[in-house]
């Protein structure tokens, strides 16, 4: 049994890729029929893998990626919820919120607390919960087009994880987050949200090239020097804003504009829900470096 906790093996997995090769493990997001979004399945498989990665002495890296036209398009929302047991939380009270909350966020943490550094190979979209698992890599390098945001700021709740403000600063941050806008690949690397973009035919080979340099280093030494930036981060209360994050996303669910989301959804669908949050918006996108008036 492994940190994540069950007694799969790679073999087993359903919604995921795990492979080996190289000195490197690569992890694949594969449900790209639904741009890799989120299941609660994926997720414990995901946290299998980073775990069995960071156990094998053959891996010096992992590199995250996804499978189709996105990287990942945030949570299925078509499976919250899933099957609840008899007896057990169903996310209705406040606590059982957080408490479902937490359980998606440790399962992305391994990202983060996992020994060996891990490379987000993000492509298309990367939105919502999409952009959980890509900032809690390491590092993400990004294709110039991808589409990078969190558009469910506008009506389904706060951000359950919440690295921005370590990545691009407060300002940027507050500037996506309080509007649900996107930028692309090109424009993230320019305020530090994400740490390069390259063409897309490039990123592969971009991500690749930085495994195989990761390879060249003792796994040991590797584990050393991520782990003192991450405490270094942590000492800049990364870690518990974490936790904040998933109790006031909890919070912010008690908003009206989330009531009135769902209720949408039971009028009308999901698919005119989100056209109706998102059409005021226009293209949705910030602009970097030029005026948006």
């Amino acid at each position: 049994m492994t940190e994540g906790g069950t007694d799969m093996e790679p073999s087993s997995y359903e919604e995921i890729r795990y492979e080996v090769e190289d000195g490197r493990a690569r992890v694949t997001l594969a449900r790209p029929d639904k741009h890799n979004a989120m299941t609660p399945r994926l997720l414990e498989e995901l946290e299998h893998a980073l775990w069995e990665a960071d156990d094998d002495r053959a891996v010096h890296s992992v590199i995250l990626r996804g499978d189709g036209p996105s990287f990942c398009s945030g949570y299925d929302l078509t499976a919250l919820g899933g099957k609840k047991r008899e007896g057990y939380r169903t996310g209705r009270s406040h606590d059982d919120d957080i408490w479902l909350i937490e359980q998606n966020n440790r399962r992305i943490r391994a990202l983060w607390e996992m020994h060996k550094p891990s490379i987000a190979q993000v492509h298309g979209s990367c939105l919502a919960g999409g952009t959980d698992l890509a900032l809690a890599c390491d590092i993400v390098i990004a294709a110039e087009d991808a589409r990078i945001g969190f558009p469910a700021a506008r009506a389904m709740g706060a951000l359950p994880n919440n690295l921005w403000m370590y990545h691009c600063g407060p300002q940027w941050a507050k500037r996506l987050q309080l509007t649900g806008d996107s930028v692309t690949g090109a424009d993230a690397a320019k305020i530090g949200l994400v740490m390069k973009a390259v063409p897309a035919d490039l990123l592969g080979r971009e991500v690749e090239s930085l495994a195989d340099r990761f390879a060249l280093i003792d796994a040991d030494l590797l584990a050393a020097n991520k782990r003192i930036i991450n405490l270094g981060l942590e000492l800049m209360g990364a870690q518990t804003l974490q936790r904040l994050a998933g109790e006031n996303d909890a919070r912010a669910h008690r908003a009206q504009a989330v009531r009135d989301y769902a209720r949408s959804v039971r009028e009308h669908g999901l698919k005119e829900t989100l056209r109706r949050r998102d059409e005021p918006f226009g293209e949705g996108y910030a602009r970097v470096d030029e005026p948006e008036g």
